[in-house]
């Protein structure tokens, strides 16, 4: 049982509770948040105050919605029954719908680059935008998989990363992978070094994972790094070197929604102009790896010939992945490495 709170506190309790039991579906009378008062804050209020305190939650921009209805009740002077103006079905309107938050959680349950301690906080910061009722439903989503990152210093990696982006300084960090003992290490470049010094520009989710696009100084390429497995990071004083500059960006600055359609593996690399063969049925899977820019052509019962411009790993990937559903005719180059690729996969299995 709650200690007696003081009279004070009334506003600040009423709109708890609206937080807490009441939604769209679930909406309060004066009698209701009276008796929610008594019992779990120990406080014994009328109904008038109540009222009060409620259209002052209002006032304060607060956006609650309640139903008005007239009801006859007798004056206290003369006798005589007269309209009185009653408010009831008192509820809090959300910021985020029910299906929004659902959707931000499923996000979270589902991606790979949020440590499964912090991605369960979230979810839980998450759930408190809504009424406990919203809680009560989700709980049979499944829990967090295992899978899920190691490393704890993702977002403070985030923080420090749009920093850095924001200043277009390079930043310093080293870079984990995983060893026999299922354990992540620092990875060590071909000199030796630990230390990895990059360009960041942005940072992009793609298939449950977390990636920075930079330059690698060493090189004057685009690189993508998983932003999971980097630690230890820190800004340093030297400007980043500007994205049109690279090779691969065409002296344009980073466009991103066009360098995630090209990059659906978020492989490094050029870029390239192919036409591959797939099965009809293989469509849509197409125009979701590569958007609905690619073009269809010499289609028959069975096959179609796709012309996508895209990054060439991604490409070759994707042919790899689906074979022999797909067969790559051009660039010449590119279908030889598939086919190369398939030869020696075709060797391991004699």
């Amino acid at each position: 049982m709650y200690t007696k709170q003081p009279k004070k506190l009334l506003i600040f309790n009423i709109l708890d509770i609206l937080k807490k039991y009441s939604d769209a579906d679930h909406r309060l009378s004066q009698k209701e948040i009276e008796d929610i008062l008594k019992t779990e804050y120990n406080m014994v209020t009328d109904r008038k105050a109540i009222k009060r305190n409620l259209m002052n939650l209002i006032d304060f921009g607060y956006e609650i919605e309640y139903s008005e209805y007239v009801r006859m009740v007798p004056n206290a002077k003369t006798g005589e029954r007269e309209e009185s103006c009653v408010l009831s079905d008192f509820y809090l309107v959300r910021e985020f719908t029910d299906g929004e938050l659902r959707l931000l959680i499923d996000s979270l349950l589902f991606s790979n680059h949020v440590p499964s301690g912090q991605c369960k906080e979230l979810i839980g910061k998450l759930e408190g935008l809504s009424s406990s009722y919203f809680r009560s439903r989700i709980k049979y989503i499944a829990t967090v998989p295992d899978n899920q990152a190691d490393n704890q210093q993702v977002f403070l990696n985030v923080e420090i990363l749009d920093e850095a982006i924001s200043r277009h300084r390079k930043v310093a960090f080293r870079y984990l992978e995983y060893g026999m003992d299922k354990k992540q290490h620092p990875k060590k470049r071909s000199d030796g070094s630990e230390k990895y010094i990059v360009s960041p520009y942005q940072m992009a989710a793609k298939e449950g994972k977390y990636y920075l696009i930079c330059n690698f100084d060493k090189y004057n390429d685009i690189s993508n790094y998983r932003i999971d497995r980097i630690r230890d990071i820190e800004i340093l004083e030297e400007k980043a070197k500007p994205f049109d500059t690279l090779q691969g960006a065409d002296g344009r600055p980073l466009d991103l929604s066009d360098y995630m359609k090209k990059h659906v593996y978020m492989y490094s690399g050029g870029d390239c102009r192919a036409r591959i063969r797939i099965n009809r049925p293989m469509i849509s899977d197409v125009i979701d790896l590569f958007g609905k820019e690619v073009n269809f052509s010499d289609e028959n019962e069975t096959d179609v010939t796709v012309t996508v411009y895209a990054n060439e790993m991604s490409i070759e990937r994707f042919a790899l992945s689906f074979a022999p559903d797909v067969v790559v005719l051009e660039p010449k180059v590119l279908a030889n490495k598939v086919k190369n690729c398939l030869l020696k996969a075709a060797e391991k299995y004699q």
